[in-house]
């Protein structure tokens, strides 16, 4: 058996128990094998006119599932689009107010809690409350079977991943402690994209936050 057979046989049994266990804290869960299935999955639970932002994610994009809402019929906030700081600032802003915002998250735990860190706060803050909807697409790569090692894989797996991309995106500013040495230093730096850390244990309007949990390794 080839090692990606072997994540999505590994991801097949993990997932009903997983599944239920979100449904336990009142999120909407699905499970799809694939990228493919995810990104059609996804885009089913968007009517058509919806208003439609989201947060920095490589796994919505590895999907493909921004390019699919910029070319579908949907109202469309998109930062990257901005011509400045003020206006990026004020896109974030209009998410609160979004019937869907989509994002991943950087790890799961097998009892059912989303564990995020974040360093402007906007895609917590999203989650936590404000649009209507919040679609949630997680590669089974980042579940974990406590919060304690969910912690311990955003503070020293996804962050310093992320960083490095950031880091080598940006070109400038002073390179924090995990661009470095690859690992997390607890550091204090103004590039720090570890500011906010939340643990979403239970969705508290039934259904609002639905998790798409995808068979193959997707996202840092």
């Amino acid at each position: 058996m080839q090692l990606d057979e072997c994540f999505s046989k590994r991801a097949q049994l993990m997932a009903p128990g997983l599944i239920k266990a979100l449904e336990s804290r009142q999120f909407e869960a699905y499970y799809l094998d694939t990228k493919e299935q995810a990104l059609n999955k996804a885009l089913s639970l968007i009517p058509d006119n919806a208003s439609v932002t989201w947060g920095g994610s490589e796994t919505i994009r590895q999907i493909g599932l921004t390019q699919a809402i910029k070319n579908g019929s949907f109202t469309v906030f998109d930062r990257d689009d901005a011509d400045s700081v003020e206006q990026r600032l004020q896109i974030q802003r209009m998410a609160f107010s979004c019937d869907f915002f989509l994002m991943s998250t950087n790890a799961l735990t097998l009892d059912g809690q989303l564990v995020n860190i974040d360093g402007s706060g906007n895609r917590v803050a999203a989650l936590t409350f404000g649009p209507a909807n919040v679609i949630v697409v997680a590669g089974m790569n980042k579940v974990c079977k406590s919060c304690e090692d969910a912690l311990s894989r955003v503070r020293n797996e996804a962050a310093p991943l992320n960083m490095q991309r950031l880091f080598t995106l940006a070109k400038r500013g002073s390179p924090t402690p995990c661009t470095i040495n690859g690992s997390c230093a607890d550091c204090n730096s103004d590039e720090c994209i570890c500011n906010s850390i939340v643990i979403t244990r239970r969705c508290r309007f039934p259904g609002r936050i639905k998790v798409l949990l995808v068979g193959e390794p997707l996202g840092f």
